[in-house]
């Protein structure tokens, strides 16, 4: 991968950081019944009530379900009642990759401290999915739902530091705190990668799809995307939107994340033109937020 920062790797930090995350690729990150629901949804035999009962056996994952199903980013004038209908809903090609989605998600859920609260972060996921799909609808992509999966698993590499390299993610917000370093400079000085990287390294080890893969590997340089640029510049805005916005959807992480003018050209949209849509999203973000499960 391209070293994306003006700053030296220590490669004797890189490899350890790169074994530690060796170690990680082997632990068990879906459940049992979040395994079994991947695979089903795999077989065009598997039936939706099938599928519903087997999802309905995971409380906290048939409620997020429900809680996606419901909310603006499908539109629907009722309510969203039983999972079979939430499936018929979301489909199921974005079902597997959300099931995906929120089974790492849980798998890495760590311990709340002074410097990451695990609610903040899973708002924040879940904000940049939303602003990520409703502007690729607005922008006429054809891949909304991949959108939303890709926003919310994008900083997936944060809580994998937080939890499994947490000396370093110490180092990281003193160098930030005390030495004027962006985090993903300090990332790459105290661990020789980013959370970008480790996302990526993590994402294809876990066979996730190409495309999710390279958001995790390039949302915040999309100039460096290249099979998905589309997609990349999507999640990148929405990340920036997020910054933007007083919704409760930004992390400390994202205080020095600059809007990518390659992204704007691309996606033929600028700061304006941002700003607009977050006037308009956040009432309704803010509603999703007070309903949407952690």
């Amino acid at each position: 991968m391209v070293n994306e920062f003006p700053v030296s790797i220590d490669v004797e930090k890189k490899n350890k950081t790169e074994k530690i995350l060796a170690n990680i690729y082997s632990l068990p990150a879906i459940s049992e019944i979040m395994h079994e629901a991947s695979r089903m949804l795999d077989d065009p035999s598997t039936s939706t009530v099938d599928l519903a009962r087997l999802i309905g056996r995971d409380q906290g994952l048939s409620s997020r379900i429900l809680s996606i199903a419901n909310s603006s980013l499908y539109g629907l004038p009722r309510k969203v009642a039983t999972i079979d209908f939430a499936l018929l809903v979301i489909g199921y090609k974005d079902t597997k990759n959300i099931v995906i989605a929120l089974a790492l998600m849980e798998a890495f859920k760590t311990k709340n401290d002074a410097n990451l609260n695990y609610k903040s972060v899973w708002v924040h996921s879940y904000s940049v999915g939303g602003v990520a799909r409703k502007l690729a609808t607005d922008l006429g992509f054809k891949f909304s739902g991949e959108a939303f999966v890709a926003g919310l698993l994008h900083d997936f590499g944060i809580p994998v530091i937080h939890k499994y390299l947490h000396s370093a993610f110490l180092n990281i917000i003193n160098s930030v705190n005390n030495e004027s370093k962006t985090f993903l400079e300090a990332e790459a000085i105290n661990l020789g990668l980013t959370h970008q990287e480790i996302g990526k390294l993590l994402g294809e080890r876990w066979n996730l799809p190409a495309s999710l893969c390279e958001v995790l590997a390039y949302h915040h340089t999309p100039e460096l995307a290249k099979d998905f640029i589309d997609l990349v510049c999507i999640v990148h805005v929405a990340d920036y939107a997020m910054k933007l916005s007083e919704s409760g959807g930004s992390i400390i992480w994202d205080q020095d994340i600059s809007l990518s003018q390659f992204a704007c050209d691309r996606l033929k949209i600028d700061e304006e033109v941002i700003v607009k849509f977050m006037v308009e999203y956040k009432m309704l973000l803010d509603q999703e937020l007070q309903l949407i499960k952690y």
